[in-house]
């Protein structure tokens, strides 16, 4: 019922919008609070179902299953929200440090799609996890309680964090039947360091950025080594990567991969096998993509983004699926605004510690059955805006589906017929009492 009212509502996705959404406003509405309380529902079993579905989907002849990790802040305005603090704005000018006060989450998205390729992926979300940070004590406070705080703070950074949730996703697609195939996580450069890399599990690969002035090291030839004692660990330094790019040792490939809409041609360099200090002895691969041009307008002047250095822990992994599936982690960016704009998460107003963590994620948890229902069913799309561009391949979007969810889930209570909707626009035009306004409203809100 929950699930429906988040979905139907027009207003603010709190937990009273849903109730109202749904007609039980006049009822008790205590037991919908309740019910994100204590045990009384598992919000992790309802993401571990979304796991499997979206891991069986992926065709049996692929050999790995592709997955995003990123961290997000949920604003808060009450200051006795349990997990809440100050941080800094990930929207705030370049120039400037903004503080805002909010909920931190870290977020793991599986990408759905039937093969690997130059093709459309959809991220679903199939984890999301409570990161609050320790409560730091007064100045005067016992000893105990500040040698308490540190060691606290050390395990609820983020990237430790991090390191779980990937290990606790790999041994749910192992419950799920998928032990043979390889784990794909793609994460930005706060998670590419030592405390990640050197804790991951069997069948993970990770593709991350580094930074441009970064030292990274030949693997070291042991075989050549007759003196006694340890065998090396890192061979001669390498140039940086920003050297790498700026280099014409190093040749440009030319390797087309699907970002934006459509196919492109991306320009890379790769250096196998590499080693890293923050990595330890493990073998990398260096990739330095070369930046893309673009223009605002027909006759403006070409721009071009900043380029992007990425590593990658398997040297076996093809540069065409590795360049793939890092272009797909946008698509847990695509979550984040869904999930914030279009469906409220972190809207709802509740303080305690159980319910700030389970109604974010059972928000997810619609978001995502939402999504994989999406693309195993065939749905009669609402006729688009005017505005709206036609493209023939041109993909659904989340506003799309919620606008079809309301259409079909109300279509009983309207009596109209949606294959005539926009006749009856141009025939009732001269109509005194126009009905289609109010029917606009409710179907086409937040477009």
């Amino acid at each position: 019922m929950l699930a429906e009212g988040l979905l139907g509502c027009v207003g603010r996705n709190t937990v009273t919008g849903m109730i109202s959404a749904t007609g039980q406003q006049f009822k008790d509405w205590s037991a919908a609070y309740r019910l994100f309380q204590g045990d009384r529902m598992d919000t992790e079993k309802l993401l571990s179902i979304i796991r499997k579905n979206v891991a069986d989907a992926v065709s049996a002849n692929e050999q790995e299953i592709y997955a995003h990790m990123d961290d997000t802040l949920l604003r808060k305005s009450g200051k006795k929200v349990a997990g809440a603090k100050w941080m800094r704005d990930p929207l705030g000018p370049p120039f400037q440090t903004n503080l805002v006060w909010g909920q931190r989450f870290i977020q793991l998205s599986l990408s759905l799609c039937p093969r690997m390729g130059m093709v459309q992926a959809t991220s679903v979300p199939v984890d999301l996890h409570h990161c609050p940070s320790a409560l730091r004590p007064k100045k005067n406070s016992p000893k105990e309680e500040h040698d308490l705080f540190r060691e606290t703070q050390k395990k609820t950074k983020l990237s430790i964090i991090g390191s779980q949730r990937i290990s606790a996703l790999r041994k749910g697609l192992d419950c799920d039947g998928h032990s043979e195939k390889s784990l794909v996580m793609s994460v930005d450069g706060s998670y590419t360091n030592e405390t990640v890399l050197k804790k991951l599990d069997r069948n993970v690969i990770l593709i991350g950025r580094i930074r441009k002035d970064c030292k990274l090291h030949e693997a070291p030839d042991n075989a050549q080594i007759k003196a006694k004692g340890r065998k090396l660990v890192y061979g001669k330094e390498l140039p940086t990567p920003e050297e790498i790019r700026q280099s014409d040792k190093y040749e440009w490939q030319d390797i087309k991969a699907w970002a934006a809409g459509k196919v492109h041609t991306f320009q890379v360099k790769t250096l196998e096998p590499v080693r890293w200090r923050k990595s330890g002895p493990m073998n990398l691969r260096l990739v330095v993509i070369r930046p893309v041009g673009y223009r605002l307008t027909k006759k403006s002047k070409m721009l071009y983004r900043d380029p992007a250095y990425l590593i990658c822990t398997s040297t076996e992994l093809s540069l065409e699926k590795l360049l793939q599936a890092y272009l797909w982690r946008w698509g847990i960016e695509v979550n984040f605004r869904d999930q914030k704009t279009l469906l409220g998460c972190g809207q709802a107003q509740v303080r305690k510690e159980i319910p700030c963590s389970k109604v974010p994620q059972f928000i997810t948890a619609v978001y995502s059955m939402l999504l994989v229902s999406a693309s195993k069913a065939k749905i009669t799309e609402l006729p688009r805006p005017k505005w709206y561009i036609k493209k023939s391949s041109q993909r659904t979007t989340t506003q799309d589906l919620i606008n079809q969810f309301k259409a079909i889930s109300w279509t009983d209570s309207v009596r109209i017929n949606f294959s005539d909707f926009v006749a009856m626009e141009q025939k009732q035009q001269s109509a005194k009492n126009n009905p289609i306004h109010s029917l606009s409203n409710l179907f086409y809100a937040r477009n």
